[in-house]
């Protein structure tokens, strides 16, 4: 059946001057994850990502570690909520959490209550309202999961990712902040669909990473 291979992007630049690039380790994920996909001969006729920049430097990744060369389709629609402006928007007024950008306990605390507070519509002037969030989610994945396609590798990133899967196991929102807090780097998601339907696979798979790599390349950031 045809298969759509959501894939989180690799570790970022977590509190670096730019967040948006692949750290050392990130390119490593990426290059593992290509090698892995060419052993198992899961070669895509399709690859996409959105507009960010460690979104893109992971499918390069990929697609090196498979020594293969595919011109990308560009959907903006897997781009990542802007989460920093999100808060810039709650804590508009002052009051923010100390470290909230820069240390993870604090970041991803504040993530899971500001995340709440805009799916109930309750945060002013966000960069983007909720609703459109989730359906450009929605969009891009219709577009990927078309008539004529077999393998299709979309980079994305965790909440846009935990969205497609909360849409289509009609979640309610708050599991949707739990699978993106649990989504490791280069992960795998997998949703099998034909033209009247969308079957839900799997999620957070990471088979490239083994004991043996673990600890270096196991990360959630």
């Amino acid at each position: 059946m045809p298969t759509l291979y959501l894939i989180r992007h690799g570790q970022a630049s977590f509190g670096a001057a730019n967040y948006d690039k692949l750290s050392e380790i990130g390119h490593e994920q990426s290059e593992a994850l290509g090698q892995w996909f060419a052993q198992e001969g899961i070669i895509p006729d399709v690859v996409a990502h959105g507009t960010l920049t460690r979104q893109k430097e992971t499918l390069a990744g990929i697609l090196k570690g498979m020594k293969l060369e595919l011109e990308a389709e560009l959907q903006a629609g897997l781009d990542e909520y802007d989460f920093s402006n999100l808060l810039k928007a709650k804590y508009a007024a002052g009051g923010e959490p100390e470290g909230m950008l820069s240390d993870h306990k604090s970041h991803f605390r504040t993530l899971r209550t500001t995340v709440a507070e805009w799916q109930r519509d309750e945060i002013p002037d966000p960069p983007e309202m909720w609703a459109e969030f989730t359906g450009r989610v929605d969009t891009a994945c219709k577009a990927l999961m078309r008539d004529g396609v077999e393998t299709v590798f979309a980079v994305s990133s965790g909440g846009a990712i935990s969205q497609a899967v909360s849409a289509l196991l009609e979640t309610p929102g708050i599991h949707q902040t739990k699978m993106q807090l649990q989504m490791k780097n280069t992960a795998i998601t997998r949703f099998v669909f034909t033209p009247r339907n969308t079957y839900f696979h799997g999620f957070n798979e990471t088979p490239h990473i083994t004991a043996a790599n673990a600890d270096r390349l196991l990360t959630y950031a």
